[in-house]
């Protein structure tokens, strides 16, 4: 906990100075709680480090596709030439992804991770996939992670502008 703290509190820093007055002054210390809520909820002041880097894609500002390859390079493993992720990998993503809206009630079953690693490895006979093959899963929104591109769309459309009026 202590390690992720100080790492939000540079990470903050740095942004508080590249887009001044966007960042909230204690935006590290509420962030460094919500995931202690999400990952530590027995306190024992321990949080995997991939397991904060996923909420913190996960919860950022960032392109859908760019979270996506980010999540495979945290989770992935080298294999010679390539990168892949396995069942046992993507189990422990999903794990960790459905912490986020479980934080608000909104849980999902480990029969649900279950369900879509068996829905993302259907007709692979190897033990791992490689990234292309993830991606495309992801794209077509597995029901497990439906509040991801949900949440993305949402803060998107906070940006768009109709120059229409209203009667």
């Amino acid at each position: 906990v202590q390690e992720i703290s100080g790492m939000l509190m540079k990470l903050f820093q740095r942004v508080r100075l590249e887009k001044p007055g966007q960042v909230a002054p204690r935006a590290a210390e509420f962030t460094l709680k919500l995931l202690a809520a999400m990952y530590d909820r027995s306190g024992t002041g321990y949080i995997k480090t991939r397991s904060a880097a996923a909420a913190l894609i996960a919860l950022s500002g960032d392109t859908l596709l760019a979270k996506y390859r980010a999540f495979f390079q945290f989770y992935a493993v080298p294999d010679g030439k390539a990168a892949l992720i396995t069942r046992s990998a993507l189990r422990s993503l999903l794990t960790d992804l459905n912490k986020i809206p479980a934080i608000v009630g909104e849980s999902c079953t480990l029969s649900c991770v279950e369900i879509a690693t068996h829905s993302c490895f259907h007709g692979v006979l190897n033990s791992a996939i490689v990234e292309e093959k993830f991606l495309s899963w992801l794209r077509s929104e597995p029901a497990v992670l439906l509040w991801l591109p949900t949440c993305y769309r949402l803060s998107a459309t906070k940006m768009v502008s109709h120059q229409a009026r209203c009667r």
